[in-house]
């Protein structure tokens, strides 16, 4: 094909457990051109992909012959376990880099202390994951408990994909003991104390996840499902955020509020003040995302209501009950979005959407409801990825310690997940609020935009290929000031 017949349009899909969302765009201007979605079939996803694309080819004819793009987190996404020497170090650093590579993290092994390959077995029988990352040691340390680690592996029966991420002085041995295991050496992630370095990481990762995993799931049939994939959607969606980072001159956080999880990515830039705070063990990365597996619209409402009682950053009134953010209809209190809903009535709503995941709001009562579990997502979740900032007193004096990503100077916020994107009018006003009382270390003023079209996706999909175009696409979600 030469430049001149190159398709001029791309069509970027998202198979989601749930739903498949695409959006069709102009790869000259970077102007959406239609956005559709389709259930999505797990006994064959290409079922949505062909009803997305019947639907955008119908809008505009282009994207008959367009070029397509895809993530995926069907079939449950990326699930991988972290095997590392030990919890503080390693086995920390691995859980990051296996987040920020999109994957769900569904174990955490610290081998040091571990009774031998039996709990590694039962550990990775019991979690199922789709991807181990071994990691282990300083580059030019103590090279035994990562090659441990692998014969362990070995021994437990695992055959499925490795990516071996520790001293990388182990890695001739650790081929030879993974030799009939498909495996990957790259960087190690933690080359010294002190420091983090996830992008070697992150592209095995993705690597393995098109190698072995999207094949594994038999989500398809079809062979051009393999093709068009590019990666874990959770992947994408981070490559999108720092995508918009660069155009926006900004710190940008996204919390994506979905049915099961809600996940937070952020981009943030050095703190200038970093030289007065603790040293961490594990650095933490301008590039960041955190998964919490109890926070969610629907399979995780039960959970998420019970999040409220221990946050400080919905609004909990002196005698327990929940301040509900104003919305459309008045006179809305406490654990109800109705004055005159018990905390036993509230009980069964959320059972009801976590026993029916399909479900969606009718009323204006159930959509206060969806709204205020939504908060209570959205400010839980934030807190646990920015920790907290406190001033405590060290061998040299007086010193600032903080957990987590700290995020008060960011200056864009953007919210995304069906609730958001299907709301009523201002939602992101009502749901996109919180505290920092105690402590918390959240944005102070930042813009608030909801990503309504489901750009951030395609802006991750197009930036390896077509850079300008995914500059160009991140420009819709520019917040208003």
């Amino acid at each position: 094909m030469t430049r001149a017949d190159a398709p001029r349009t791309a069509v970027c899909v998202d198979f989601g457990s749930t739903w498949t969302k695409a959006l069709h765009v102009d790869l000259v201007s970077g102007e959406i051109l239609g956005t559709v979605s389709a259930p999505t079939s797990l006994h064959e996803v290409m079922e949505a992909y062909d009803a997305c694309l019947a639907a955008l080819t119908e809008q505009d004819s282009r994207a008959a012959d367009a070029e397509v793009l895809a993530c995926s987190s069907a079939g449950g996404g990326l699930r991988i376990a972290v095997v590392g020497n030990e919890e503080l170090v390693t086995a920390e650093a691995g859980r990051r880099v296996a987040l920020s590579s999109g994957g769900k993290v569904v174990a955490v092994v610290a081998t040091a202390g571990c009774e031998a390959e039996s709990d590694l077995g039962s550990t990775l029988s019991f979690t199922t994951p789709d991807l181990v990352l071994l990691t282990g040691g300083t580059d030019g340390g103590n090279r035994d408990a990562v090659v441990s680690a692998a014969r362990g592996l070995a021994a437990a029966g695992w055959r499925g994909p490795v990516v071996v991420a520790g001293n990388r002085d182990a890695n001739d041995e650790i081929d030879a003991i993974l030799a009939d295991v498909p495996h990957v050496t790259c960087d190690n992630v933690v080359p010294k104390i002190g420091v983090l370095a996830p992008e070697s990481a992150r592209a095995a990762v993705r690597e393995m996840f098109l190698e072995h995993v999207i094949g594994g799931k038999h989500l398809s049939s079809r062979s051009d499902f393999r093709r068009i994939v590019q990666g874990a959607t959770p992947d994408v969606v981070l490559q999108g955020v720092e995508t918009l980072a660069e155009v926006l001159g900004e710190d940008v956080v996204v919390v994506d509020v979905g049915g099961a999880t809600t996940d937070v990515h952020s981009v943030v830039r050095p703190d200038p003040e970093a030289e007065h705070v603790r040293e961490e063990v594990v650095a933490v990365t301008p590039v960041t995302r955190t998964v919490e597996g109890d926070l969610g619209m629907r399979w995780s409402a039960t959970t998420t209501l019970a999040a409220a009682d221990h946050s400080e950053t919905t609004g909990a009134r002196p005698d327990g009950e929940l301040a509900r953010p104003s919305a459309p209809s008045e006179g809305v209190s406490a654990r109800g979005a109705h004055p005159s809903l018990a905390e036993s009535d509230l009980s069964g709503e959320v059972e009801h959407r976590r026993n029916h995941p399909g479900w969606l709001p009718r009323t204006e009562q159930d959509k206060d409801i969806d709204e205020l579990l939504a908060r209570i997502a959205i400010s839980t979740a934030l807190q646990r990825h920015a920790g907290r900032s406190r001033v405590v007193l060290s061998p040299s004096g007086k010193v600032i310690e903080r957990t987590g990503t700290d995020l008060r100077r960011v200056g864009v916020v953007i919210g995304s997940g069906g609730v958001l994107r299907h709301g009523r009018p201002g939602i992101e006003k009502r749901v996109m609020r919180w505290s920092a009382r105690g402590g918390w270390q959240l944005p102070e003023e930042p813009l608030r935009a909801v990503d309504s079209d489901y750009v951030l996706a395609a802006v991750g999909m197009l930036a390896r290929s077509h850079p300008v175009t995914a500059r160009h696409l991140a420009t819709h979600l520019t917040p208003s000031r």
